[in-house]
């Protein structure tokens, strides 16, 4: 495929409002309808279901994404009870540990019946190697008209849909509002006034930023939203795409600023060898101050019961500031479509993991708002559910976002994406400056291609 990033315009934006409002849901009654009939109409005399294993693995375990492993279940429960002759087995991973499976699996080409993947190049190799199933057949069927417009586009290739994106996401900073009490500081509006934010934290000795980037692609989230304030929306994207490049004096500079945040002791002590999961504990204990992630954080500040209320109300969000003399605005975000589900094409049990999947991607988009507070990528109608103030005012900050610029490394095909990821740790572990950070990725992209 081409075309290697996702940027939605204010147009889908709008369009996205219209449906979050509730003026184009569809009706639940429908959604709610099981995927399969199971019996067979009063009187008629028929042989029973086959039984069926579909095999199932996703990222939400139970310790760092309780909700949504608890979503999971339920929708599982939800449909062997329609489906008794279906059981549905489930191996859960952690985010980085899922990767590195996925990867084992595929060269034996022996991924799970059902699965998640992430959009674009992540996808690249799997659908090049025949191994997920278009889906298309689900978009014209059952979810036919479902989905938020434009949601979609990231998981097809050459005309077909391999994926069905489960949620949206977008990356607000967030922090601690009593740690900003005590030290007097405001949400900041600039980067300078973010810097400044930035060194009375870390001169009394409070981190300032909480970050576990031996996962990367957290800290390729900071030099992205730097990317995008100082070169414009456009410069990263042209720069993956080869329109452009990573020479740009935007993209250096940006690369510059991260190794000066570094420098100001903006990030927790040990950053670079920490998980994500270890590094958000800072943020979590409030131990720092700050901590930029997906939405898909937000049942820890809304809904997760095992985060005690007392913290929840103290952790509000900001947008990435704007740099003096830089090209991006306040309302452009990092974001896009979240992991999808896909069906594995040698799946021997192919039709009824289809029928699964649609039964999950409606059931998902029910379940999310009111349970785990995170963004459905299907249209639901949110006019009847109470949903927490930080969900309300994301909502909003999504309905009136000027453009969302997919990750970085998803734009990527892998060799580029593992490159930019190892370089984001060579820039944030001042192995590398900004300079050979470019060189680095216009090397990769040159010889990967189009």
């Amino acid at each position: 495929m081409s075309r290697k990033t996702l940027t939605w315009t204010m147009t889908t934006m709008l369009s996205l409002g219209l449906v979050l409002s509730g003026c184009s849901a569809a009706p639940k009654e429908n959604a709610a309808q099981p995927a399969q009939p199971t019996a067979k109409a009063s009187g008629e005399s028929a042989q029973p279901a086959k039984k069926v294993t579909i095999k199932m693995m996703h990222l939400w375990p139970t310790g760092n994404s309780a909700t949504q492993n608890k979503i999971v279940n339920d929708i599982i429960k939800e449909y062997q009870t329609a489906n008794p002759n279906v059981t549905i087995e489930q191996e859960v991973l952690e985010n980085e540990q899922y990767k590195n499976k996925m990867k084992v699996l595929s060269t034996s080409n022996a991924l799970p019946d059902v699965g998640f993947t992430w959009a674009a190049g992540y996808m690249d190799p799997y659908v090049k190697g025949d191994m997920f199933a278009p889906l298309d057949d689900l978009l014209q069927g059952d979810l036919k008209d479902k989905f938020v417009n434009g949601t979609t586009n990231a998981y097809a290739f050459g005309g077909k849909t391999y994926g069905l994106p489960v949620e949206l996401n977008i990356v607000p900073v967030y922090y601690n509002k009593a740690i900003f009490a005590k030290y007097n500081l405001q949400v900041p509006k600039t980067y300078d006034e973010f810097k400044n934010v930035v060194k009375t934290l870390s001169s009394n000795g409070v981190a300032p930023i909480a970050l576990g980037n031996k996962d990367r692609w957290t800290g390729s989230l900071w030099y992205m939203y730097l990317a995008d304030r100082i070169g414009g929306p456009e410069t990263l994207k042209k720069a993956i795409d080869r329109s452009g490049s990573f020479n740009d004096p935007g993209l250096v500079r940006a690369a510059s600023e991260v190794a000066q945040l570094v420098d100001m002791n903006a990030f927790n002590k040990g950053f670079n060898g920490l998980s994500n999961d270890e590094g958000k504990a800072e943020f979590m204990n409030s131990k720092a101050a700050m901590y930029m992630m997906g939405t898909w954080e937000l049942p820890n500040y809304t809904t997760n019961k095992d985060v005690p209320q007392a913290f929840k109300d103290q952790i509000g969000f900001f947008k990435f500031p704007t740099v003096e003399g830089g090209k991006g605005n306040l309302d452009s975000w990092v974001g896009g479509p979240g992991v999808g589900l896909f069906v594995a094409n040698n799946s021997k049990v192919k039709e009824e993991s289809k029928k699964f999947v649609s039964f999950f991607v409606q059931k998902w988009g029910e379940h999310a708002i009111s349970e785990a507070g995170v963004i459905p990528a299907t249209k639901v109608d949110t006019s009847k559910v109470k949903l927490p103030q930080m969900y309300i005012d994301l909502l909003n900050e999504l309905n009136k976002a000027s453009n969302i610029t997919l990750f970085a490394d998803v734009q990527m095909k892998p060799a580029s994406a593992e490159v930019h990821l190892n370089m984001i740790q060579a820039l944030f572990g001042k192995a590398a400056s900004p300079e050979e950070f470019a060189k680095k990725h216009e090397e990769a992209l040159a010889k990967e291609g189009k």
